[in-house]
């Protein structure tokens, strides 16, 4: 990777925002970063090159930066999160039980005993996909807020579960592993509400205004990969220690220029680079060599948007049901270790991938859908205006009285 490939990165990266910005379409910023990938990567012209080394790890930070702002802007500090949490972890509960359902008939259709592992896929979000959408298009509101809970709990749960439905032996590795990365993200808590409670944050945020030192934006950095070194040595998704370590800054309270600096640093570069790595590393060709799993792709997708849409039944908002389906990072890590394992046949990780794709696009319409619905954030009340102030009224002028003669 050199420079000249990061200037086209740079360039398609741009194709999200000019995507997204007619308003009356309202897509998402990041759905012309995955296309331009996909178009440029190993199944379009195969000029960017995902398995690059240096492309890859920058793509990696990129994830965590992406989850770390994701989960600080999860509002968990708003009293009304606290009953949004319980219905959103009894539909991510609700949705997982219809997604074991439709896992044994998939795979009885297609005739493979693969029932848990496609249980998992139509059960998962993707919340690096869905919470960007989120954001790009101002949704909010009482549903949209427990929606959260909902997503967040569906993809740490079903990256946790992956291991145990496609490589059992390991499960236990990856579970401890889960464990180890909340457990530090809830001691970082801790201490960050500490730090704020004694005003250190305080009195280090001034010196670093004043002296241009950056430094929140240096220790915030210094842990959150650590973080993220830990989920790999434990073979963890960077996904959990960037969002566990954005819930516990939301948590204390993330300061103002801090959130500027991140937004600069992720939504500058770092996340397009993210999602053009993440297009080019799909892989669509294998399905011309193997039409049959075509099916299986669309039916799996299908499969992931009914089992999300079921939610209608208990009050959620359609479109945002169908955009909960959002997923892609579970299937290409079960695409990617089922090949590895050889667990799959041939064109099934492909087929994965496609169902993946099948729930972006439906996303991307709810998303659309829900904005144009009103599921979004309430605009800030104008302060009155006040009335013009007039000059104050000068008493008639009252001629000398003339001297009594």
């Amino acid at each position: 990777m050199d420079f000249g490939t990061l200037a086209v990165i740079c360039l398609i990266g741009i194709l999200g925002p000019l995507l997204a910005t007619p308003q009356r379409w309202h897509l998402p910023v990041l759905l012309g970063e995955l296309v331009a990938g996909i178009a440029l990567g190993q199944t379009g012209f195969r000029q960017l090159h995902p398995t690059n080394p240096t492309f890859t790890f920058l793509a990696d930070v990129g994830f965590a930066l992406v989850m770390f702002v994701a989960g600080s802007h999860v509002p968990v500090r708003d009293p009304a999160l606290r009953p949004a949490l319980r219905v959103g972890i009894l539909r991510a509960l609700g949705i997982g039980a219809v997604a074991v359902g439709l896992g044994l008939l998939v795979a009885h259709a297609f005739g493979n005993g693969h029932a848990e592992l496609y249980a998992v896929l139509m059960a998962s979000s993707s919340a690096a996909l869905i919470l960007p959408i989120v954001d790009s298009l101002g949704l909010g509101g009482p549903s949209v807020l427990a929606l959260l809970p909902q997503i967040a709990l569906a993809d740490a749960a079903c990256i946790v579960a992956l291991p145990l439905a496609i490589d059992p032996h390991h499960a236990g590795r990856a579970a401890l592993g889960a464990l180890a990365v909340l457990a530090s993200a809830a001691v970082l808590f801790v201490v960050l509400r500490e730090f704020e409670r004694r005003g250190l944050r305080h009195r280090m945020h001034e010196l670093s205004e004043e002296r241009s030192f950056a430094l929140e934006l240096r220790i915030n950095l210094l842990i959150l990969f650590a973080l993220a070194a830990l989920a790999v040595r434990t073979h963890v998704s960077i996904m959990l220690a960037g969002f566990s370590f954005g819930l516990a800054v939301a948590g204390v309270g993330e300061p103002r220029r801090l959130a500027k600096q991140l937004f600069a640093l992720t939504e500058g570069f770092l996340g397009p680079l993210f999602f053009v790595w993440l297009g080019a590393s799909l892989n669509l060709r294998e399905l011309g060599s193997h039409p049959s799993e075509i099916g299986l792709g669309v039916t799996l997708g299908v499969g992931a948007i009914v089992a999300h849409s079921v939610m209608r039944l208990v009050g959620q908002p359609l479109p945002l049901g169908m955009l909960a389906a959002a997923q892609l990072g579970v299937p290409v890590a079960a695409a990617t270790l089922g090949t590895q394992l050889h667990l799959l046949k041939p064109g099934e990780p492909s087929a994965l991938i496609l169902g993946a794709l099948v729930t972006i696009g439906v996303a991307s319409v709810a998303g659309a859908l829900a904005a144009k619905a009103g599921l979004t954030k309430p605009a800030a009340a104008t302060p009155p205006t006040a009335p013009p102030t007039l000059p104050p009224t000068l008493p008639p002028t009252v001629p000398p009285t003339a001297p009594a003669s």
